[in-house]
């Protein structure tokens, strides 16, 4: 009796194990996936304040509260489901789905350095107006913004785990789709809230808390701006080696070669520096990959005469 009692305690035990290390697992390749999707995380985090730009600040956190739920929404009853199919039925479509992605990606950053050039922010912020009807306006157009977005990062990550088994795969986008949309949103949060809390900061008695609160009202415009700018980069990067990638794994190896060659080369001529400068090496060139291709997409859809909209034909 007592044995077999042990026996039980042990299997129990080596399951227990076994769960632990599943998940163990899954929190790794989502910290994986998560990684890959950084540019459009990024990217996420820059564009959604612009839609809360202007309102009432106690409207603000709702706002973002209704937004981030149409966003998980938009990730485990929409863009999961689909993916998970595509990749357990389809999986030759991911490839050339993902460089669609990319190539989004590579036109999105080139569309804001063009704007920069012309003098126009390639994501316009929304016309600042009241009332409920203004406000859910506002909010659906953030989540569909949010939808596009959110396709690329669950897709990013989808690729990273392919090789999974199915529920490995589901339980690992959820995991991605959950942290992304909490920490995008956290930080949106905080974005928005900061020139409010820097406001009750400087109003206070206290000569530190004033001058926080009054760094803190100066700096939110920079922080914007750099997130903007690191945004960009990210999403060429990250766009461009997407579409290294699936070249390479499409069939035309030369251009993902030139690159990892010129990483090792850096990597072997730069000793203790050589994994950082190599990595960089690569992040560079993808980048520079991402930049043409974006440009000719842009130049296709806004410059040349068959891409560009009538910007005098009548509204409907």
């Amino acid at each position: 009796m007592s044995a077999g009692l042990f026996g039980l305690l042990d299997d129990v035990a080596a399951l227990a194990r076994l769960a632990a290390a599943s998940i163990d697992d899954v929190g790794a390749a989502a910290g994986r996936a998560t990684t890959k999707a950084a540019g459009v995380v990024v990217d996420d985090t820059a564009v959604t304040p612009q839609y809360v730009h202007g309102v009432t600040a106690d409207r603000e956190l709702p706002m973002i509260k209704r937004i981030a739920i149409g966003s998980i929404r938009n990730k485990l009853l929409l863009i999961l489901p689909v993916a998970l199919l595509l990749s357990e039925f389809a999986d030759f479509l991911l490839t050339p789905i993902l460089m669609l992605g990319g190539a989004y990606l590579c036109f999105e950053g080139a569309e804001k350095i063009w704007g920069k050039i012309r003098g126009h922010d390639a994501h316009a912020t929304p016309v600042v107006e009241s009332g409920p009807e203004a406000e859910k306006t506002m909010v659906s157009g953030a989540i569909r913004t949010d939808l596009i977005l959110s396709a690329e990062i669950m897709v990013i990550s989808l690729n990273e785990v392919a090789a999974e088994g199915f529920w490995s795969r589901a339980a690992i986008l959820v995991v991605v789709a959950v942290a992304i949309t909490a920490v995008v949103y956290g930080v949106v949060a905080l974005i928005v809230k900061m020139d409010d809390i820097g406001l009750r900061l400087a109003r206070r008695s206290s000569a530190f808390s004033q001058k926080v609160g009054r760094g803190l009202v100066a700096g939110m415009p920079k922080l914007l701006a750099v997130i903007s700018v690191v945004g960009t980069v990210a999403m060429l990067w990250v766009g461009g080696h997407i579409e290294l990638v699936g070249l390479d794994e499409l069939g035309w190896h030369a251009p993902y070669e030139l690159v990892h060659h010129l990483e090792e080369d850096v990597h072997h001529a730069t000793g203790a520096l050589g994994g950082v400068l190599g990595w960089l090496t690569n992040t560079a060139c993808s980048a520079v990959f991402g930049l043409v291709l974006g440009a000719v997409i842009v130049a296709v859809v806004h410059v040349l005469p068959f891409g560009k909209k009538d910007e005098h034909a009548p509204a409907h």
